[in-house]
Order: structure tokens, then sequence, then C-alpha cells
């Protein structure tokens, strides 16, 4: 798998989401509360741009009238049909034996580690003083 630069750490919030291509894929990639998550922007139910959907929480029951609310903004609801799907790893909700979105792995580096390789050339002193959201596709 290759690794592709997304975003500086702090330019997708808390909540928040960022849409990229990547070798012609459109992939949402979800900050939540400072994990990061990607999913690629197609919903497999009918092929709506899943990532533009509205982030909700999980309604679990125990029984008849009583449901609570969880995980709050972990789930994604497409925007044609409303199929929820989790963040975390693409599984979906509606159909869970069956339908996953493809999730891609994330992680967030220093920029420090980002310039080190197997290459030999002149060097010059560099800092680096921010975290980058890294892809693997």
């Amino acid at each position: 798998m290759a690794r592709h630069i997304v975003a500086d750490a702090g330019e997708i919030p808390p909540g928040g989401r960022k849409l990229v291509t990547i070798r012609g894929r459109e992939i949402g990639v979800f900050n939540q509360n400072g994990d990061y998550f990607a999913l690629l922007n197609r919903c497999p139910h009918q092929g709506a741009e899943l990532c533009k959907g509205t982030l909700i929480g999980l309604a679990t029951s125990t029984g008849p009238g009583n449901f609570e609310l969880t995980r709050h903004g972990e789930m994604l609801k497409c925007p044609w049909h409303g199929w929820e799907y989790d963040i975390r790893t693409g599984q979906s909700w509606c159909d869970p034996n069956d339908i996953k979105a493809r999730a891609y792995p994330v992680t967030v580096e220093h920029g420090a580690t980002l310039v080190k390789g197997p290459f030999v050339a002149e060097t010059f002193q560099v800092e680096i003083e921010q975290d980058y959201v890294v892809i693997e596709v």
C-alpha cells in the first residue's frame, strides 16, 4: 500500500471531515475527538456520496420504550436512503452480515518521521512543527 499525506492534523477539527481524492478515489477523512478514520465516499448500498451524510450516534435498546443514544458522531448516515455505517470500521448497521463501506487505515505522524527514507542526498537542517494525517490506499 502506498502512503499519502492528505492533511495537516489541525486542518480537520474534532467532529469534522475532509474529502480527498487519491488515485481517482474520493475518500472521506473523519476526526472523532482526535482519532482519525477514512471511508470510501461511496455507499455500498446504491452508490451515494456516503461521506457527505450526517454523523449521528448509535441508538440501542433493551426493550420497547427504552433506548439509549451512545457513540455520538461515530455513525455515518447515507444521504440517499439513511443506511448507517460505523466510521471506525465501515460496518453497516442495516445489513451487518453482507454490507461494509470500504475503510482505510489512517495514522497521524509527526512531519519529521515523514522525511526519513533510504535516500542519500545533500541534506539541510529542517525543523518540522506540525503533525499530518496519512492514509494508506
